[in-house]
């Protein structure tokens, strides 16, 4: 494989439900700062919440100003909240219950709504990738059991109500995502998602009607040595218009060993990479790209 991106059709997601959280979404950044503020994720567990503009930046050698997005994080939950969800007992590195606004319960209910439609699309991924690397296809079963899944809902604003932007500035910088793969909803017709090709240059990837975009992520190289390739994109929003975007990441388990796997190491093959715990490799770039100790 030599870019790691794809699209996939024919996904199982209702359009109403992509329409319930784009408008529910417009209406939570449309809230004043001061409101969304009071769920910053840094005052929070485990950068579940908001991050306003500006506040993380992914790739801080080539961008002095930060990322140009807001966003608001959530995990795992069920419609029906559980005190202790056994779901969750094992998330080490990563614990900590979704927040959401008190004055909008909407946006709760369409963002779970969305969320879990996702996963399910996540969860019959992983048996795929599982058969292409000639791999029984339960072979990931027991190490994905609780849909360690965390959901970005995002807002690209206009730079125009920012005077010390300029038009280079990143909606998000260039970066690989960190877990196994990312599926992503693109709002329709604007274009911002750029992928680095095998030949190190920009390509677009526009949004395409009725699809979802697949990209692979950091845990999936690791565990495959490189077989299944996370690429490098950015997001760079030069259309005069605000932008909305949806990524799931899509890991194993938090207390899950990602170790190469041995069908993908050979004499020619070796392997590249130390083993890690899938929730400590997490925590550790989400501090790296908001700059926490």
């Amino acid at each position: 494989m030599k870019v790691g991106f794809f699209y996939v059709q024919n996904h199982g997601i209702p359009q109403t439900y992509f329409d319930n959280v784009l408008a529910a979404m417009q209406t939570y950044f449309g809230l004043p700062m001061e409101a969304k503020m009071k769920l910053y994720h840094k005052t929070v567990a485990n950068f579940k919440g908001y991050s306003p503009p500006l506040d993380g930046n992914i790739d801080a050698a080539n961008n002095d100003k930060g990322d140009f997005h807001e966003a608001f994080a959530i995990g795992w939950e069920e419609f029906e909240v559980k005190a202790n969800d056994e779901k969750r007992a094992d998330d080490g590195a990563m614990a900590g219950a979704n927040v959401w606004p008190d004055d909008y319960p909407g946006f709760r209910d369409a963002c779970l709504e969305y969320y879990h439609a996702a996963v399910n699309v996540g969860k019959t991924l992983f048996p795929l990738f599982a058969l292409a690397l000639e791999l029984p296809e339960t072979y990931f079963d027991d190490k994905t059991r609780n849909s360690a899944a965390v959901m970005r809902a995002n807002h690209y604003p206009l730079k125009e109500c920012h005077p010390n932007l300029d038009g280079e500035t990143p909606g998000i910088g260039a970066h690989t995502d960190f877990e196994c793969f990312t599926i992503m909803w693109q709002q329709p017709d604007i274009q911002t998602l750029q992928v680095m090709n095998s030949e190190k240059r920009w390509i677009d990837a526009p949004p395409i009607k009725d699809t979802l975009v697949i990209n692979i992520g950091d845990q999936l190289a690791l565990w495959t040595n490189d077989v299944f390739k996370s690429t490098v994109h950015r997001a760079m929003n030069k259309s005069g218009k605000e932008r909305y975007s949806i990524p799931l990441f899509f890991g194993t388990d938090y207390h899950v060993n990602i170790a190469a796997i041995p069908s993908c190491v050979s004499a020619d093959r070796p392997a590249k990479y130390s083993p890690v715990t899938a929730g400590d490799y997490v925590n550790k770039r989400l501090k790296e790209m908001y700059h926490t100790g």
